[in-house]
């Protein structure tokens, strides 16, 4: 399994996920222009996607979806609510495959087992993504108002994780948001704080963890040395030391081969699913 997260924050998300010979976004908060060219720069080709899972119908997820899917004939995931919330993107010929939360699927030779999660969007869900040829999976967690018992299932085995690590609570409260903005954020339907992400990175250690990508950061209430800081300093004092790294709003980060990323850890044998 090769990971790349093509950019994440307010202004726009996307992760590519490489399984087998089957090739996944999670997300298309882009321009369908500029999601080509994120994938490109990691000579990716945009028509080699099979398939792009839609997380929920917030516009930083899914400004791209209706172009890139009509321009590369890409087939849509999504659940019922939110095809329904996103029909402004869409022209009604695009391939729309709906899900629902707590039902796997496949794509390809990628098992996608979508759950529930708490943000203040029509359907929001979280993802893990299996390798069916290797067993890696891959977790992918952001927008979070609070973690939820689910989550934590289903992502405690995770080869890789992606958690979001949206804001620093002081730098929050000092911000020039309006209170009511402040509030969301920090509420049970918002976003993780740095802190919160850190609880939540410290609870999901295994032995089969080898790397967290800190993602969907704030560029007005956070900063990546501070998240880094924040997470790393908790992982540290649990005795964890794999690939932890912060995910950019701007450009991509580098495809990560999982493996490969568990054999730099240490990280015991793999256990085949």
């Amino acid at each position: 399994m090769k990971v790349a997260v093509l950019g994440s924050g307010s202004r726009g998300n996307s992760t590519f996920v490489w399984g087998g010979d089957t090739r996944v976004l999670i997300d298309a908060g882009f321009s369908g222009r500029d999601l080509a060219r994120r994938l490109e720069s990691l000579d990716l080709e945009p028509d080699s996607i099979d398939g792009i899972v839609v997380t929920h119908d917030h516009r930083d997820h899914t400004r791209g979806i209706g172009v890139f899917a009509r321009r590369h004939g890409t087939p849509l995931y999504m659940t019922s609510s939110t095809h329904t919330a996103c029909s402004q993107l869409l022209r009604g010929v695009e391939t729309v495959i709906e899900y629902s939360p707590g039902r796997p699927f496949t794509i390809g030779d990628v098992l996608v087992e979508p759950f529930v999660t708490v943000h203040d969007a029509v359907d929001p869900v979280g993802v893990a993504l299996i390798d069916e040829s290797s067993g890696l999976r891959l977790g992918v967690a952001t927008d979070l108002g609070r973690p939820t018992a689910q989550l934590r299932q289903t992502l405690s085995t995770c080869d890789l994780l992606i958690l979001e690590a949206n804001h620093d609570e002081v730098m929050l409260h000092k911000s020039s948001y309006p209170a009511s903005v402040r509030q969301r954020i920090s509420s049970s339907h918002g976003h993780l704080s740095n802190q919160a992400a850190a609880r939540l990175a410290t609870e999901l250690i295994h032995p089969r963890l080898a790397g967290i990508l800190l993602a969907h950061l704030s560029s007005e209430c956070n900063r990546p040395d501070l998240a880094r800081s924040v997470v790393g300093d908790a992982l540290e004092k649990v005795g964890w030391s794999g690939h932890l790294e912060v995910a950019l709003q701007d450009h991509p980060t580098a495809l990560l081969d999982v493996e490969g990323l568990r054999l730099q850890s240490g990280s015991s044998q793999l256990t085949f699913l």
